[in-house]
């Protein structure tokens, strides 16, 4: 005996259990609920995701670090992508760190810390502002240096 209903509804449960599978993922970075922590890390104590903090300055472009050159300050460990950057980062860490403890700069604006996607963000006035690439409104901005005049 068949129910006319019960494919209806097994499809509806279907769609909910994938748009589960597909919505957590993207929830995973979407913000820091109940952060207290000053500095953005994960749940090894590693900032900026493993992005060189130097390279946003020196090179222009965000650039992967390497957790054989790394160090650690202020409570969180940072990765960089060239000895010569870790140095300039031990000569002046303050010069090099995420404005707002590497929380999207946008969401901390309305009073939330949100993890950011570190492709994007801009350098203003020689500070590094990061944000959360997820968010449409954050879509059209990506990282772009910006020199002094």
């Amino acid at each position: 005996m068949s129910y006319p209903n019960s494919r209806r509804a097994d499809t509806a449960v279907v769609l909910f259990v994938w748009l589960l599978v597909l919505a957590l993922p993207l929830s995973l970075y979407a913000g820091v609920p109940g952060s207290t922590s000053p500095i953005n890390l994960d749940a090894s104590g590693l900032a900026l995701r493993g992005y060189d903090p130097v390279a946003y300055f020196e090179t222009g472009k965000p650039t992967r670090g390497m957790a054989k050159i790394s160090v650690s300050y202020g409570g969180a460990r940072y990765f960089f992508a060239t000895n010569t950057h870790r140095k300039s980062f031990l000569n002046d860490p303050t010069k090099y760190l995420p404005q707002f403890g590497g929380f999207c700069a946008v969401g901390t604006s309305f009073g939330e810390k949100v993890d950011v996607d570190p492709e994007t963000g801009k350098i203003v006035n020689g500070k590094l502002y990061l944000n959360n690439g997820g968010n449409k409104s954050h879509r059209q901005i990506r990282f772009q240096p910006i020199s002094a005049p």
